[in-house]
C-alpha cells in the first residue's frame, strides 16, 4: 500500500536521528550539567573561605582596636576632672516612676547573641508592620478609589486647559489673519 520503511529504521543505530544519537545528547547535556553544578559548589566553597578570612581579619582588627582604646582610657582617666562634691550635689527630676527599671544592656557591656537578635529582630518586625501597614491602606479600596477620582479630575482639568489654550491661540491666528488682510 505504500512505500516501505527505510531498511533499519526499526533498529538502534538506523537511519535518520535514532535512539542513539538522542541518548548520547542527553548523556552530552547531563555531563554539562554536572559540571556547571561542581563549578558552582567549588565557587561556593573558595567564597565561604575567602569571607571566613575577612571576618577572622575583620575580628582581629577589632580586638586591636579594643585594647588601643582601654590603653587610651587607662591613660586618660587621671586626667579627667571629678564630678562635683556630695554637698554640692543637684538634683534633677528624671522620672516619675518609682524604681528605675534597670537597662537591658550596660553601655560598654557585650550583648549576647539572643539579646541581639532580639534587638535587631524586634525593630526589624516593627519596621515591617509599619511598611505593610500603609500598603495596605495604600492599596485599600477607599485610597483606589481616591486616588482614581484625583486622577480623573486631573485628567479632565488638564483637557479643559488645553481646549483653552487652543481656543485663545485660534483667536490670536484669526486675529492675526484679520490684521494682515487689512
Amino acid at each position: 500500500m505504500g512505500a516501505d520503511p527505510p531498511e533499519g529504521a526499526g533498529r538502534l543505530g538506523g537511519g535518520g536521528i535514532g535512539f542513539g544519537v538522542v541518548t548520547w545528547l542527553n548523556l552530552v547535556l547531563a555531563g554539562a550539567a554536572v559540571v556547571a553544578v561542581a563549578a558552582l559548589a567549588l565557587g561556593l566553597r573558595r567564597e565561604r573561605a575567602r569571607t571566613r578570612d575577612e571576618l577572622a581579619a575583620a575580628q582581629a582588627a577589632a580586638e586591636a582596636l579594643r585594647e588601643r582604646l582601654d590603653g587610651l582610657e587607662h591613660r586618660l582617666e587621671p586626667t579627667l576632672p571629678q564630678g562635683p562634691s556630695v554637698g554640692s550635689a543637684e538634683f534633677v527630676i528624671t522620672a516619675v516612676s518609682s524604681a528605675p527599671e534597670p537597662p537591658a544592656v550596660l553601655p560598654g557591656e557585650r550583648i549576647e547573641g539572643r539579646l541581639f537578635a532580639d534587638l535587631v529582630l524586634r525593630e526589624t518586625v516593627v519596621k515591617a508592620a509599619g511598611v505593610v501597614h500603609g500598603v495596605r491602606r495604600a492599596t485599600s479600596p477607599e485610597s483606589r478609589y481616591r486616588m482614581r477620582y484625583v486622577y480623573s479630575r486631573e485628567v479632565r482639568q488638564s483637557r479643559k486647559r488645553r481646549r483653552a489654550e487652543l481656543r485663545r491661540l485660534r483667536r490670536e491666528a484669526g486675529g492675526r489673519r484679520r490684521e494682515d488682510a487689512a
